[in-house]
Formats: structure tokens, sequence, C-alpha cells
């Protein structure tokens, strides 16, 4: 009965280990000046904005998903600014070396300066992917610094899983 008991127990955590088998990834991204960069003034009070951008970013710390690393990518994304609290939400599209494609919706909080300058925390999560990324899942975090000059960096971590 031990044996039978212990068997259970073994396949049960296996089984587990299987079901919630997640792959942590981490990496940073390296990001231009914006290619499209709009922001309307709202006119309620001074400095109040609504933006839209799209800017290009290379892995210079890369992670590997499905056996492949990752490489570029793009973002698109509405914000706000008011009173030097800015918020963001948007798309990215990324390519990895093997040209498997994953897509990330994400959204933050963090603060802006008058020189374009500031940083930014958010939560990201996979929406889809292509090739060995099809049916990708995951979720995670970042921290973004904007440099005045409009370039940035961005810290991402977090966790995925593909079928």
């Amino acid at each position: 009965m031990r044996l039978k008991g212990l068997f259970v127990f073994l396949v049960s955590a296996a089984l587990a280990t299987v079901a919630s088998a997640q792959t942590k990834i981490s990496g940073t991204l390296q990001c231009a000046k914006p290619g499209l960069s709009q922001a309307v003034e709202v006119g309620d009070e001074p400095g109040h904005v609504i933006t839209l951008g799209k800017v290009g970013c290379t892995w210079s710390k890369t992670f590997e998903m499905a056996g492949s690393t990752s490489k570029d990518g793009y973002s698109i994304a509405t914000g706000e600014i008011r009173s030097g609290k800015s918020t963001e939400s948007g798309i990215h599209a990324g390519t990895m070396a093997n040209g498997d494609k994953y897509f990330v919706r994400f959204r933050g909080n963090g603060t802006a300066a008058k020189d374009g300058s500031g940083s930014m925390d958010g939560t990201w999560s996979f929406t889809s992917g292509t090739g060995k990324l099809k049916g990708l899942t995951g979720k995670g975090t970042y921290k973004t610094t904007t440099l005045a000059d409009g370039t940035g960096t961005v810290q991402v971590e977090g966790d995925y899983k593909t079928p």
C-alpha cells in the first residue's frame, strides 16, 4: 500500500509540474527615438497631453523562447501626461532570430519631465505568436527609462509557456 501511495504521489507531482511549467525570461531592450510621435494638448491645464507613438527597439540582452533568441521589434503606444505623471498602454510586436513573431499587450504608470525624460513601470502579457510561438502565453513586468533625446531602455522580466 505504501508503494502504491508513493507512486500516486510521484505521478501527481510530475503531472502538476508539467501542467504549470512556465519558463522564466528576462532581457533588455534598447529603443531608438520614436519614428512617429504625436502629442495633443488637452487644454484644461498646462502640460496635459494625450500621446501616440511608435518606436523601434533591439534586444541588447536577449532571451530565449522555444529554441530561438529575441532579436528586435517595435512598440505602438498611447498615453497621457498630466502634472508630471504618465500612463501608457500599447502593443509590442517582436521578432525572434528564426523569424517567429510574438505580440505583447502592455500597460504602465510613471513620471514624465518637461525635457521628455522619464520612467515607467508596468505589466505585460503575450497575446499571440507565430511559428513555434503559436499558442504562446505568459506575462511579466517591465521598467522603462527614457532620456530627454527620446531614446530609452526597457528591462523586461516574466515567464512564458508554449503548447
